[in-house]
C-alpha cells in the first residue's frame, strides 16, 4: 500500500540536500509532503538539485533554499522563504551539523566558535523560527548525536556543541505545547556518511562498529523512518532525546 501519511503537509529540512537530510526529503515526498530543501553552500547545490528532482518526480512541490544558518537573520529568512514558497510549514527538521575530533589542548578559538555556531546557535534559532512559523500541531525535530551519552575523548566541541540542544528541545516543548507543537531530538550513533570518516582512523572506525548491534555504523536508512514516525503517529512524544544507535550508547 502506498504511504501517504504526509499528504497535504509541508516539510522544511535544514541540510536537506544530501545524506540523512536528503533521504528524509525523499521519504517525505514519497509520503505525500511538499518539501523545502535547505543547503549550505554552492558546493552542495548539485546534490540538493538531485534531491529536488527526486521530490518533484513524486508529484509534489519542492523548493531549494540556501543560507548560512549560523546567522540568525538567515534562519528567519529560510522560514519566511519556505512559507512563501509552500504556503505553510508543518514539519521542521534540522539535520545540519559539523563534526570535529580534536584534543581540547589543540582546539583553537576559531574552531570552538565554528563548532558551537553550527551545532548549537543555528539549532537554537532554527527552533525559535519554527516556533514562530509552524502551523498549530506542527513538529520540530533536531538531529543530535549519541555522543551526548558517551564518556570519550576527542569530541569535546562536537558533543559539547550538540548538548545544549537537549535543553532547547525541552524548553521549546513546554513553550510550544499550547499550540500542539511537539519538539524532539534524535541521537544517532556514528553514521556511515562522509562526515564521519574524515575524523577517524580505520582502527577507530572498526571500534565504533564493534559497539553497536550487527557490528555496523548507524545507517541513514535506520534514522529517517524515526523522523517520519515523530512527524506522524509519534506526535505525542515531545521534549525527548531519542537514542537510536543500535546500542552504541544509552543513559
Amino acid at each position: 500500500m502506498t504511504d501517504r501519511t504526509l499528504a497535504g503537509k509541508t516539510v522544511l529540512i535544514a541540510g536537506g540536500g544530501k545524506n540523512l537530510g536528503g533521504l528524509i526529503a525523499r521519504q517525505s515526498a514519497a509520503a505525500g509532503a511538499s518539501v523545502a530543501i535547505h543547503y549550505n553552500s554552492e558546493s552542495s547545490r548539485p546534490e540538493a538539485e538531485e534531491t529536488l528532482a527526486a521530490i518533484e518526480a513524486e508529484g509534489v512541490k519542492g523548493v531549494l533554499l540556501s543560507g548560512d544558518l549560523t546567522r540568525a537573520q538567515n534562519v528567519a529568512k529560510l522560514f519566511e522563504d519556505a512559507k512563501a514558497a509552500l504556503g505553510s510549514i508543518d514539519i521542521a527538521v534540522n539535520t545540519a551539523g559539523k563534526v570535529l575530533r580534536k584534543p581540547i589542548v589543540d582546539t583553537s578559538e576559531d574552531e570552538y566558535d565554528s563548532m558551537f555556531d553550527i551545532n548549537s546557535k543555528a539549532a537554537y534559532f532554527f527552533i525559535k523560527e519554527a516556533g514562530r512559523h509552524l502551523s498549530d500541531g506542527g513538529k520540530i525535530i533536531t538531529i543530535v548525536t549519541a555522543l551526548l551519552a558517551a564518556f570519550t575523548d576527542g569530541y569535546s566541541t562536537y558533543a559539547g556543541g550538540k548538548s545544549p540542544v537537549e535543553h532547547f528541545t525541552r524548553a521549546a516543548a513546554k513553550e510550544f505545547a499550547d499550540r500542539g507543537i511537539s519538539v524532539t531530538a534524535v541521537a544517532p550513533g556514528p553514521m556511515d556518511t562522509p562526515f564521519f570518516y574524515g575524523q577517524e582512523t580505520p582502527e577507530r572506525v572498526e571500534f565504533h562498529k564493534s559497539q553497536a548491534m550487527g557490528n555496523q555504523l548507524t545507517q541513514i536508512e535506520d534514522i529517517a523512518p524515526i523522523v517520519r514516525f515523530l512527524a506522524t503517529e509519534g506526535w505525542w512524544i515531545t521534549g525527548q532525546t531519542i537514542f537510536a544507535n543500535g546500542g552504541y550508547t544509552t543513559r
